[in-house]
């Protein structure tokens, strides 16, 4: 595989400084460009065998390019903040927004490569850690990230005298460690693993360039050139397909002004509909009579409550994490069973986080960025008013999300939600329901009670128009998200004390077994 990089490819001085002023000026002609156009990151990865020009790649750059669109990360071992929460939290953290670039070494690569050459995991593990590399690179191409990933080359005797050079030089010998000396000599296997690599997960929308790096002029105007090249053609397919959706919305809003009856086939230049048949989903087959009485309720609640809190404790020494996420129509009671859990816990160590339309800054990451970010240290619940299902619920009802999108986000959503429980976080998963009257009831309790009234918006009764809509996406949620490890708790929502109960019960009977 690397035999092509190994082919003593070199540019002449001459040539490198009659064409670097040209790459230099296209390059910042193309940076402002996706500056403007502001659709997409770009993400550059920097891998490669020690002394390849990884670092001197990222320097160069960052002079050529406009550093102030640039954000350029490096990673060494995981911090203790870091080891604190899943793996990917830092990469994802460090994400470009759009219109930016971002530079990274020593990236998502670096420790499976490491654990593989030092046989720390075997072969099954090895892939398996390069799956979930391939599932986090999908879900960013997938929402228009623009990654290209740069393996800088050198052969096993170049990379010796690339050492021996810089040891000799006292103004670079420092950038030669005691590790670099113990990687060449055990070459072979990190050539094997890097090659097992990029094998798997060089894909077409995230693929793998091999740079010989052994002349700098030859390295630096290559990696150089594909970057212009790349982010130029990204720039023209995200310009067609932004004025091929505005196209089909157009033509979708021209055929949905046409009467047709219920039920009717249309035919012709209208595409074919078929009035799906309602069936019966798992909201409609909940039992909403379930009820306790007052007296019951308060001396559960105190017992839960005292029992929780004890839970919490235990957890909290042992470092064990909980994710609660609440969902469910608007007056569910949701609020109310968050505040009741909170009463039990410690306040020092518990956050709730209510998640409203995205802010400018979020929407020009992934949709998922903005939970990622969120997620506490060991030991700390975060509790979640709404969540990352909003792309599944209220973005694909409404239409803010595509067909396209809002199918894909279940599997990232599922690969989101493993590596949390992968990690040994808790992650308790509520629909809080209610049935359509009583949302009537409590929506008019609201109108007539001053200090409620601020929690009734012209959206609530727009959301009801929808009830159905919602109440069959909900069905597939449960049905693509609620897995062994992050199943789904459905909860009878019509008598608040019921549901009160029945929640703070299922969060201490799942962290007692976690315990």
């Amino acid at each position: 595989m690397f035999r092509t990089a190994e082919l003593g490819q070199m540019v002449p001085k001459h040539e490198y400084n009659q064409r670097e002023p040209i790459l230099r000026q296209a390059l910042l002609e193309v940076q402002a460009n996706l500056r403007v156009n502001s659709r997409f990151p770009v993400i550059i990865l920097f891998a490669g065998v020690d002394g390849g020009g990884k670092g001197d790649t990222v320097n160069l750059l960052n002079e050529w390019m406009d550093p102030r669109w640039l954000i350029t990360r490096a990673y060494d071992k995981p911090s203790d903040e870091e080891r604190d929460r899943p793996e990917y939290w830092r990469f994802w953290r460090d994400l470009p927004p759009n219109g930016y670039i971002g530079l990274f070494l020593s990236s998502w690569y670096s420790q499976p490569i490491l654990r593989r050459v030092y046989d720390k995991d075997n072969e099954t593990i090895f892939d398996d850690w390069l799956d979930r590399i391939m599932a986090f690179e999908k879900a960013l191409a997938d929402d228009g990230a623009l990654i290209l990933k740069f393996w800088m080359h050198l052969s096993h005797d170049a990379q010796k005298r690339r050492l021996k050079k810089l040891e000799k030089d006292p103004l670079t010998s420092w950038r030669v460690t005691q590790q670099d000396w113990d990687h060449w000599h055990i070459y072979d296997r990190f050539e094997a693993a890097a090659e097992r690599t990029i094998m798997r997960t060089s894909t077409g929308t995230a693929p793998w360039t091999i740079v010989e790096g052994v002349d700098p002029c030859f390295r630096s105007l290559t990696v150089g050139e594909i970057i212009f090249n790349e982010v130029t053609k990204h720039l023209d397919e995200a310009d067609k397909k932004a004025l091929l959706l505005e196209e089909l919305a157009a033509e979708r809003k021209s055929h949905a002004t046409k009467h047709q009856p219920e039920g009717e086939v249309m035919a012709g230049a209208d595409a074919p509909r078929i009035t799906p048949l309602k069936g019966a989903t798992l909201l409609s087959s909940l039992d909403m009579s379930l009820n306790l009485k007052n007296s019951d309720y308060k001396k559960q609640l105190k017992e839960c409550q005292a029992r929780l809190n004890k839970l919490h404790r235990k957890a909290l020494k042992k470092k064990i994490s909980t994710i609660l996420l609440f969902e469910g129509p608007d007056a569910a009671g949701k609020g109310g069973a968050i505040r009741r859990t909170t009463a039990a816990l410690d306040a020092r160590h518990y956050q709730v986080i209510p998640i409203a339309a995205p802010t400018d800054e979020e929407r020009a990451h992934h949709y998922l960025w903005r939970f990622w970010r969120h997620l506490s240290r060991a030991g700390r619940i975060n509790i979640f008013d709404r969540s990352w299902y909003g792309r599944v619920l209220v973005e694909r009802v409404e239409g803010f999300a595509t067909e396209d999108e809002w199918k894909r986000a279940y599997a990232e959503i599922n690969e989101f939600e493993e590596q949390l429980t992968d990690h040994g976080i808790l992650l308790l998963k509520y629909w809080v329901h209610i049935t359509k009257d009583e949302q009537l009831a409590r929506f008019k309790a609201r109108e007539e009670t001053p200090h409620k009234r601020w929690k009734l918006t012209e959206e609530d009764w727009r959301n009801r128009e929808k009830w159905d809509d919602y109440e069959l996406a909900v069905n597939d949620i449960v049905e693509h998200t609620s897995t062994h490890t992050a199943p789904w708790v459905l909860v009878e929502g019509n008598d608040k004390r019921f549901s009160r109960i029945k929640v703070i019960k299922t969060f201490c009977d799942r962290l007692e077994a976690m315990l």
